[in-house]
């Protein structure tokens, strides 16, 4: 974890006390079980509760037992002996190191993911704030970084709640699918350690019970649990990248804030960078490189080996924390940007009207004119804006190829801008509205 991304609550989350009292109550939730079952002694259950429950565990001890051991969950139940007593031995009977390990994964995983929904909520609601603020903004829609033809910019901002809330979607069904406990003994057969044992443990931990887990939680599920978080990384980024493209000087549609006292450059003091969005590019970057680990882990050797342990000790709270980070920077830029509609008109208008050339296409297709001989027209005219030498309206009012078809008023009509802006309030219906 590097404190720089990393919020309190997500610290809390990954640090190992928080993972001892999990592993804690996942021993003690199946030794209430065992006691019912009549497999240990009730007497003993209660005495692991009451000098347990609450206990602050040594982690120093437990690091001390496991460097000697070689063995994590031996050290840690070592340390919770020397804290309840004799009645210890009657802990993990029938258990393998595996149904705690996974099991306790899982908690953290969906206490993470929780947290996660409530900042992409952040990021929707700051979304949805802008995008009717601008809803009518008039702007330059570009394809390949192009011109291409007007848009609105709360338009833009409408597509990417629209991505955010499948993003939500997303975590939320990535959470569901993760949460599941395996308390299934050696290979996952039951033998030593009863079904209701982990049903138990399950519905006291906030868990679904993993039908088959061969004793290990199957891969496949954190596969898509981290797949999903790169989508969402990839999400922060298309937005990131948006914001920087429009922040550049020659641009200057949109900014990120700049705050008082703060400084752009060490050598140059008149910047302004976008330094916000750019390392939202980079986070989204490390939660991407989650996913190849994560779909290697699903290939375990027979019912299990620990390849895929080490791997997840790093990239389950590395990558939680750094969209955690990501996703609440992102709401702020968001809630905060600058936003510049008059530089916006004059990007819109920087063409000379160039931005409404289908749409004299279209009108000289529907007069007659050949798909062909409209394109070629078209194009021509253009092309001539394109090199500087006049304004396209002008130029197509002059042009004897075009006035049988379209005279000077029909023309200038297609280049009134409300016409491309007729259906926004239709797409803002489907998606913010509802």
């Amino acid at each position: 974890m590097i404190p720089r991304y990393t919020r309190p609550e997500f610290a809390r989350i990954w640090e190992p006390q928080t993972r001892f009292t999990i592993m804690f109550e996942i021993e003690a939730h199946a030794a209430d079980k065992m006691a019912e079952l009549g497999v240990i002694p009730k007497e003993a259950a209660r005495t692991i509760w009451e000098k347990g429950r609450g206990a602050i565990f040594n982690v120093d001890r437990i690091d001390e037992i496991e460097r000697e051991v070689k063995h994590d969950v031996i050290a840690f139940l070592t340390h919770v002996t020397e804290l309840v007593g004799p009645e210890a031995r009657f802990l993990h009977q029938g258990m393998t190191s595996s149904d705690v390990n996974d099991t306790a994964l899982a908690v953290q995983l969906s206490r993470a993911t929780d947290l996660l929904i409530e900042d992409v909520d952040l990021v929707l609601a700051a979304l949805k704030r802008r995008a009717l603020e601008h809803r009518m903004t008039p702007c330059v829609g570009r394809s390949h970084g192009i011109h291409a033809e007007p848009t609105t910019f709360g338009l833009k901002l409408a597509g990417h709640y629209a991505e955010f809330q499948r993003t939500r979607q997303r975590l939320v069904t990535a959470r569901a699918e993760i949460a599941t406990c395996a308390i299934s003994g050696a290979v996952g057969t039951f033998a030593n350690v009863a079904p209701e044992v982990e049903a138990h443990v399950a519905a006291k931990m906030g868990l679904a019970v993993e039908p088959v887990s061969t004793q290990v939680i199957p891969r496949d599920r954190h596969a898509a649990y981290f797949a999903a978080l790169a989508v969402a990384g990839s999400a922060i980024e298309r937005l990131a990248v948006e914001i920087r493209h429009l922040q550049r000087t020659e641009v200057l549609e949109a900014e990120e804030p700049f705050d008082p006292g703060q400084k752009g450059s060490s050598a140059m003091p008149h910047k302004r960078n976008p330094i916000l969005t750019e390392n939202l590019t980079g986070l989204a970057r490390l939660i991407r490189s989650a996913v190849t680990p994560a779909l290697e882990n699903v290939v375990l050797w027979h019912e299990r080996d620990i390849s895929h342990s080490s791997v997840e000790r790093a990239i389950a709270p590395d990558t939680t924390i750094h969209l955690d980070f990501a996703l609440r920077r992102l709401a702020g830029v968001v809630e905060r940007l600058m936003i510049y509609p008059e530089n916006m008109m004059r990007n819109l208008d920087r063409l000379g009207g160039l931005v409404n050339s289908q749409r004299v296409l279209l009108a000289l297709t529907q007069k007659g004119m050949s798909r062909e001989a409209a394109y070629s027209a078209v194009q021509t005219n253009a092309m001539k804006v394109w090199r500087g030498e006049g304004d396209f309206l002008g130029f197509l009012k002059a042009d004897p190829s075009i006035q049988p078809h379209l005279d000077a008023a029909e023309l200038s009509e297609l280049f009134d801008l409300g016409y491309h802006f007729k259906a926004v309030d239709t797409v803002f219906a489907r998606v913010l509205d509802a």
